[in-house]
């Protein structure tokens, strides 16, 4: 029996009263910071980079935090008392596409704070988690062929059915495989939700009672996920890469998402002045995870004792992919022919056609897929890999055939 995924709502309210807290807390800083910088004529009558304001003004901040935090608290006893006497429901998708969207924004922050709303990873079917009895019913019923599906940012394992189409289902019904979802905090680093997925992946290898093929398909920040698992299974000696036999990238961002890259420039120029360096604060919110897109990063090396907004370019280490299961790339172009412009500057949207095929000038970095494992869909955006029929008959086309020999 698969385990009901509870709403409580309680905790639901718990986890927003929180936020709402650390929010004006937040806010209250900046304006304090604001309020600061024009009272010492931008800088120039204070001593030091002072953020905090002095006498009675000062007086008046630290009473707001003191207050904010106090009904905080209070808020926490009240909704302890009220859990008690609210029913738990089922989750509705409306809800899990907005937590996953706030866990793609806000889910370090929301870890680092024990927030409630935090997404703990699972692996899931039907929007329900997997626990170990289900895990091994539905290990049982794919007949050794497993698909695990990771989802991208701001996302979760609902959402891969778009406009009545659902990868995972489709294969189900065609190949016989059975579809695992996996269901993570997206706004954490991509290098602890590599670590996780790989320790999953072990439980996963360890409980079944017969001979598994396992296939991997990523969308979009999934892709890195399940490079960095790859990564750290290698280190940590674990048994599962033995049993995966492909990884299907869909616009994976290898090389960085041309968004990230543009927002944290933002951020810089919007720091120069003294005046909007307060509301650059409000750009430096954005998750681990999203800033990890900049470049692509998978490991703990690439962001461990380093200020991850400075512009200090690509400092990544190189991280091959691994070699014993064949990888494959789809990128996608919203340009219906080939052009520089179309291809390199705008892709998909969110990647461009060399970062999703992971083709790098650093001959370190290039990824080397061969050109019969590369595809490339014109006339479509990066949601549109989740339910594009064509894509669909790509991804069916590799998982169905043996991989060939590449010399």
């Amino acid at each position: 029996m698969m385990q009901k995924n509870p709403r409580n709502i309680s905790t639901d309210l718990r986890g927003i009263g929180d936020l709402t807290i650390d929010a004006i807390l937040g806010i209250t800083d900046i304006v304090e910071s604001l309020h600061q910088t024009i009272l010492s004529f931008g800088g120039m009558l204070s001593a030091g980079n002072r953020r905090r304001t002095r006498g009675i003004t000062g007086m008046v901040y630290r009473n707001i935090h003191t207050v904010t935090e106090w009904v905080g608290g209070g808020m926490d006893f009240l909704l302890d008392r009220l859990s008690a006497r609210l029913d738990e429901k089922p989750s509705s998708p409306g809800r899990e596409t907005a937590v996953a969207a706030l866990n793609g924004v806000l889910g370090d922050h929301l870890a680092a704070r024990d927030n409630p709303l935090a997404i703990p990873m699972q692996f899931r079917r039907h929007g329900n988690p997997l626990g170990k009895q289900a895990l091994m019913e539905s290990i049982q019923e794919s007949n050794g062929k497993l698909i695990l599906m990771v989802h991208g940012l701001c996302m979760n394992d609902r959402q891969w059915q778009r406009n009545g189409h659902d990868h995972g289902a489709l294969l189900a019904r065609d190949l016989g495989a059975t579809p695992i979802y996996l269901y993570y905090n997206s706004g954490l680093h991509i290098s602890e939700n590599g670590q996780n997925f790989s320790d999953l992946l072990e439980t996963l290898v360890e409980l079944s009672p017969q001979p598994i093929e396992l296939f991997i398909l990523a969308h979009s920040m999934g892709g890195l996920v399940s490079r960095s698992a790859c990564h750290y299974a290698a280190i940590s000696g674990h048994k599962w890469p033995g049993h995966l036999r492909k990884i299907i990238f869909l616009g994976t961002p290898h090389h960085g998402a041309v968004l990230e890259k543009s927002g944290n420039w933002i951020n810089i120029l919007m720091g120069i002045s003294p005046y909007s360096a307060p509301f650059a604060r409000l750009g430096k919110i954005r998750s681990a995870g999203i800033t990890d897109m900049r470049y692509g990063n998978l490991t703990d090396k690439d962001w461990k004792d380093r200020d991850r907004f400075d512009c200090s370019g690509d400092t990544r280490t190189p991280v091959a992919l691994p070699e014993s299961p064949a990888c494959y790339a789809v990128a996608a172009t919203i340009g219906k022919t080939e052009s520089k412009w179309g291809d390199g500057v705008v892709g998909d949207g969110l990647v461009t056609v060399n970062s999703a095929l992971g083709i790098h000038k650093n001959p370190d970095m290039n990824l080397a897929i061969p050109k019969i494992r590369q595809w490339i869909g014109r006339d479509m955006s990066h949601m549109d890999l989740l339910s594009h029929p064509e894509v669909y008959g790509v991804i069916k086309n590799w998982i169905n055939s043996q991989p060939r020999a590449i010399f």
